[in-house]
């Protein structure tokens, strides 16, 4: 099982406040990026780990907050 389908199979509500809490939610991101360049899709994972790993990380964990929010899953995951 990666972590991207645990991720997924979490209530709603926890991968709310996962993604909600600043430093919880890059280090959410980094470690599910991660999974899903190991798992799946690796050269698009890999550039979107990247955007994750950098500055852009923040930013993209809010996106990542509001994706949740409506489809139940990360951006590109």
């Amino acid at each position: 099982m990666s972590i991207v389908s645990g991720f997924k199979s979490l209530p709603r509500l926890v991968q709310i406040l996962l993604l909600l809490i600043p430093g919880i939610n890059w280090i959410t991101e980094i470690v599910v990026r991660a999974s899903a360049a190991l798992h799946g899709k690796a050269f698009l994972q890999i550039i979107v780990l990247i955007f994750a790993i950098l500055p852009t990380g923040v930013l993209l964990g809010w996106i990542d907050l509001f994706s949740c929010l409506f489809q139940k899953k990360l951006i590109l995951t």
